[in-house]
């Protein structure tokens, strides 16, 4: 089973060498009484400091050269989230699937400070996704390939969001695993959730585009946290099904799928991405992982455990 990389504490040998250069700096600092008192006075603003330092020189710097700044925001129609218990409910009826888990697991979710990096917390809520092999079982039990099964997955999605509005998919026909495959940092992520969460539908954290706007898709996957992964099709697809608010307007900032990977040949080159639109309605595309610019923004979900 895939898994994510361990995250390192201040115990582990890495982590015990970085905090001996935190001794050595504060002993060349040589506080006195006083200053030394002042400082402990000012530990909130010491540990954001200290979060804010190891973020910038822990982040790569490869593809840096693939951003912009970007004004781009959610239109003013979506104020967030809905009720995670009311998406939960909205996509079982969707989808004639089972939200009783979903509906326990969501009456204890933990706080969103405690695994969330601070400079996503103002963008990122909880939102319900449905299970690929619930879909499965319930719509096209005969499929038994996983590629396959989120190939179709997608394609459900697809029709249910063309039955509620104006969709059109800009890759028909090629919804396909020659063409379409789910990141593998994505499906290590499922695949921790799914250990955590039984039944038909999953409850995420996720942010919808602002924390990586103006970003490639490959420079947001290079500064991922190392508990976050990219959305899949599938993940920004439910959230525009019980969220049509998200997109109304073609000055909103678009989502681009950073957990998914697209070949445009069908090649097993999969140097693209889907991306989500909207344009005289929404859309579906796919754009390279090196093409930024500032309408742009990676959706990106982050793991508890």
């Amino acid at each position: 089973m895939m898994t994510m990389n361990a995250l390192i504490t201040s115990r582990d040998p890495n982590g015990r060498q970085a905090t001996s250069l935190f001794e050595a700096a504060y002993n060349k600092a040589k506080l006195d009484d006083l200053r030394a008192q002042l400082l402990n006075e000012k530990g909130g603003e010491l540990q954001a400091g200290i979060i804010k330092l190891i973020n910038e020189l822990t982040m790569s710097n490869q593809y840096a050269s693939e951003e912009t700044k970007s004004n781009y925001t959610y239109p003013s129609e979506y104020k967030g989230p809905k009720p995670i218990q009311q998406q939960i409910v909205a996509i079982a009826d969707i989808f004639k699937l089972d939200p009783v888990h979903a509906l326990e697991f969501a009456k204890n979710l933990p706080e969103l400070r405690s695994f969330v990096p601070k400079d996503a917390l103002e963008w990122t809520g909880w939102f319900a996704i449905p299970s690929i092999d619930a879909l499965a079982t319930r719509f096209f039990p005969e499929v038994t390939d996983p590629a396959e099964k989120y190939c179709r997955a997608i394609m459900l999605i697809h029709e249910k969001l063309a039955a509620t509005r104006s969709f059109y998919n800009c890759r028909e026909g090629q919804i396909d695993k020659e063409h379409l495959q789910m990141h593998v940092r994505t499906v290590a992520a499922i695949e921790t959730i799914q250990e955590a969460q039984k039944g038909d539908i999953m409850v995420i954290a996720a942010q919808l585009g602002m924390r990586h706007r103006g970003r490639s898709g490959r420079r947001a996957r290079e500064v991922f946290s190392a508990n976050e992964f990219g959305l899949s099709s599938l993940m920004v697809g439910s959230i525009a099904l019980a969220h049509p608010e998200r997109f109304v307007r073609s000055e909103e900032l678009d989502i681009d799928c950073a957990g998914d990977e697209w070949s445009s040949g069908g090649d097993g080159q999969f140097g693209r991405a889907p991306l989500f639109f909207f344009s005289d309605g929404l859309g579906f595309d796919a754009v390279d992982l090196d093409y930024f610019r500032d309408l742009f923004g990676s959706g990106s979900a982050f793991l508890s455990q």
